[in-house]
């Protein structure tokens, strides 16, 4: 499938020194939205970071011709996305195993991983754009860069998802959208619909997801933390609501319901007391735990990475990442000192 390119994409004349300090002192503050839109088109923070750093080489070259019939951020918007849509067809969608077949009904049986697959990743909360001085720019970040949504994307065919992107997130116009690539806006908004329509079918409703800012929501990942540390199998089960959902990519095996769940995490697992250890951190606008494990030598070293979705009767959904090169992505050590 061959994308639009933008005409500065194809030059490759470098600016002069006085132009290479404009552009770097104009374009840096768009670096963090911009993780943000590559992240949302490609479910990888890795792929994510790559194609930033394309974005700009490829800015940087064009600098000198760019005669700014848009706005820069504009122009570096259009640069990325033809970026990201030439990465979807190499590299494919993202998806997440709930989103490839029906959940397993044998927690005690062997799961087997498959590297091979190109699983969807968290995004670090700490990487979001946003303009953090302005409360509704924030909340809008969060619902775009929630996990589910992501997940949902990956099933749009690429021009879909960026036009839904682009319109719906970004909140550019049609005829900006039709420009990018190079068709109406008729058949912009046409694409529009379709993907909201898809959209609508696959995204999970957000009227009952719960903020974990309350005190409440704040004990009930209190007590989710320490049921994991303590081993407490007991105490875990009553924190899932009835039909929780569990996945853990590279797994493709996922697991619908608490009773499934906890004994999945008691075979799989099996942990002792203090052989777990949870540190909080967000991914997604949503809560996050890092999970160590401990090792023979006593040192707790990265294990998994947990992304809760809560809900008004409890923890709805977990997906745990078992990329523990994601660790450092986060900020997260390579190992906990001993405990107090």
């Amino acid at each position: 499938m061959a994308h639009p390119t933008v005409d500065q994409d194809r030059q490759r004349t470098a600016p002069s020194d006085a132009q290479d300090g404009d552009f770097q002192r104009l374009a840096d503050p768009y670096r963090r939205e911009l993780l943000a839109h590559c992240y949302r088109m490609l479910g990888s923070i890795h792929d994510a970071e790559d194609l930033v750093q394309e974005t700009y080489l490829r800015a940087w070259r064009s600098y000198g011709r760019f005669e700014g019939r848009s706005s820069l951020r504009t122009w570096l918007y259009r640069i990325a996305t033809n970026v990201c849509l030439t990465a979807i067809d190499q590299r494919g969608n993202r998806p997440m195993p709930s989103g490839l077949g029906a959940p397993s009904a044998e927690p005690e049986k062997p799961v087997v991983a498959a590297p091979e697959v190109p699983w969807l990743e968290p995004m670090p909360d700490t990487a979001m754009g946003g303009d953090a001085a302005d409360p509704a720019a924030i909340v809008a970040s969060r619902e775009s860069m929630r996990l589910a949504f992501i997940a949902a994307l990956q099933h749009l065919p690429p021009k879909q998802r960026v036009v839904l992107i682009l319109r719906d997130v970004l909140k550019w116009k049609a005829a900006e959208v039709a420009e990018l690539f190079d068709t109406s806006t008729a058949a912009v908004n046409s694409a529009l619909q379709r993907a909201r329509a898809q959209l609508e079918q696959i995204a999970p409703a957000r009227d009952d997801v719960v903020e974990p800012a309350d005190p409440e929501q704040r004990a009930l990942l209190d007590r989710y933390a320490a049921a994991f540390e303590n081993a407490d199998m007991t105490a875990l089960v009553e924190l899932f609501k009835e039909d929780a959902v569990w996945e853990m990519p590279p797994f493709p095996e996922w697991f619908v319901g608490r009773e499934h769940i906890v004994r999945l995490i008691a075979a799989q697992c099996d942990p002792e007391p203090g052989e777990l250890r949870m540190v909080p951190t967000a991914a997604n606008g949503q809560p996050a735990f890092a999970m160590y494990r401990r090792g023979e030598d006593g040192v707790h070293r990265p294990f998994q990475l947990q992304v809760l979705t809560l809900g008004p009767h409890g923890v709805e959904r977990t997906s745990t990442f078992f990329d523990t090169t994601l660790f450092p992505v986060f900020g997260l050590p390579e190992a906990l000192p001993a405990p107090a």
